[in-house]
């Protein structure tokens, strides 16, 4: 038996852009998390988590409508955070890095641990689960899949609303079936990192 994971970027947060850590959903953003609600409406979800982030509460509470399993719950968990820390990565993420103080990376590696134990754990049964989190979170869950080193969850990005999903398996490694899907996003819809790539 297999426990699947949905992992979706939250929508669109308002104003972004002038850096505000977090807020409500924009306009577009509300468009977004009704589409990937609809996306998930025939998935039997087991349980739902979202990060306590507005953006990411918000997204949750649209997908909600759509889907027939439980409420979702809020796990910090699923924060946005820094999943590890510099070492062996390439010198071009030497100013992404320089700003960030050891405390906070700190913090991150021990969530990040924690959140795979929690969320990645093995079924008996067909499990189905959601989690409604952050580009870095999701970038780092699937490093951690395919085994990739630890700095590189950086470039592992998802548009806003992108869905990956990723089979954990009782006696196989976990696999990953897909990543950063935006089919249910028109081209104008489809914001965040790594956006502008029409296809």
């Amino acid at each position: 038996m297999s426990h699947y994971l949905y992992l979706v970027r939250h929508g669109e947060q308002e104003n972004a852009e002038h850096g505000i850590n977090d807020g409500p959903l924009s306009e577009r953003g509300r468009a977004q998390a009704h589409l990937i609600g609809r996306r998930l409406a025939a998935v039997p979800l087991s349980e739902t988590y979202t990060s306590p982030l507005d953006r990411a509460v918000q997204t949750s509470a649209v997908i909600d409508q759509y889907t027939s399993g439980p409420a979702a719950l809020e796990s910090t968990l699923l924060f946005d955070c820094i999943p590890t820390g510099q070492d062996g990565a390439p010198s071009i993420y030497d100013g992404f890095f320089g700003g960030i103080g050891d405390e906070v990376i700190e913090a991150g590696v021990a969530q990040m641990s924690d959140a795979y134990d929690t969320f990645f754990s093995k079924s008996r049964d067909d499990r189905h689960t959601l989690l409604v989190t952050h580009n870095f979170v999701i970038g780092e869950f699937v490093r951690r899949v395919v085994d990739a080193p630890e700095w590189r969850w950086l470039g592992l990005n998802s548009v806003n609303t992108g869905l990956t999903v990723v089979r954990v398996r009782t006696r196989k490694p976990a696999e990953l079936l897909l990543f950063n899907d935006q089919s249910h996003l028109t081209p104008e819809l489809r914001t965040g990192v790594s956006a502008s790539i029409a296809i």
